[in-house]
């Protein structure tokens, strides 16, 4: 979190203007999930891992089968509060009234033939054995190495900031950032520390096109049916533990996309730049 409450030089008021930030979100407690809502949601992850393009009726009917009697506007409301939008074509209405902080789309067609070219990030739903978490990752295109990740219960800017602040402190910046159109991304604080403070470009995927950002989705499968599902975690330390550890396992496995070692493809290039 970017807001200091023992910095006596500015005012909690001040700090927040000058980061974009509402004050009332520093005070704001959300209130937990009922162990029923958990429940539904980890049974809809893990359906929609293999079935991304469900809509609301399509799990009401699904759930149902399984014997879990829920209205539409409980599983709109799950769906939300886990990131998950559903896959469809829409007619591009972004011309007109375009938010001022969404940037377009620079990856179509473009050649990623090198480390620290093109970054993607995101942000996916993390189910436990008792409530859930938010894991965000960043992660290298070309080379496909996971560069950093962090847990947290919400899904504040302060935090995917934070994230990509340690990736920039380990590896270096990019020349572009790439994510999609959630609120996280198109916030001031994401914008102006991104172009203003470190000179990166930032792409947008198009609105409701996961396959815009199919690297890190792909991770995100990865993850959920090689590890979370077969090792579901009780507290959050026990969550934060394994994954570092299936991301080490990763970084250091050779992959059929590139052929090798997301590490070995990572340093390899950085250091032909170098020489």
């Amino acid at each position: 979190m970017l807001i200091d409450r023992g910095l006596k030089q500015l005012s909690l008021r001040r700090q927040c203007e000058l980061l974009g930030v509402k004050r009332g979100r520093i005070y704001h407690k959300p209130k937990a999930e009922t162990e029923l809502n958990c429940e539904l949601m980890r049974v809809m992850d893990k359906h929609l891992q293999e079935h991304p393009t469900e809509g609301v009726q399509s799990m009401v009917y699904n759930l149902a089968e399984k014997g879990y009697r829920v209205n539409p506007k409980r599983i709109r409301r799950l769906f939300k509060v886990m990131g998950h939008e559903t896959l469809y074509r829409v007619r591009n209405l972004t011309k007109q009234g375009i938010k001022s902080y969404i940037r377009p789309y620079l990856l179509r067609g473009m050649k990623i033939n090198r480390a620290n070219q093109v970054w993607s990030t995101d942000i996916t739903y993390i189910p436990m054995r008792r409530g859930f978490m938010y894991l965000t990752a960043v992660m290298d295109v070309y080379s496909r190495k996971r560069l950093a990740s962090s847990l947290s219960n919400t899904m504040a800017a302060e935090w995917c900031v934070n994230v990509v602040t340690d990736a920039i402190s380990k590896n270096g910046k990019p020349e572009i950032i790439n994510t999609d159109q959630g609120s996280q991304y198109t916030s001031k604080i994401w914008t102006e520390y991104m172009e203003n403070q470190q000179k990166i470009k930032i792409s947008m995927d198009g609105k409701g096109r996961a396959t815009d950002k199919t690297w890190i989705e792909r991770f995100w499968k990865t993850i959920k049916v090689n590890y979370i599902y077969l090792n579901p975690a009780e507290i959050g330390k026990q969550l934060n533990s394994g994954i570092n550890k299936f991301i080490e396992y990763y970084n250091s496995k050779t992959h059929h996309t590139t052929k090798q070692k997301p590490n070995e493809r990572y340093n390899d290039t950085l250091s032909f730049v170098a020489a």
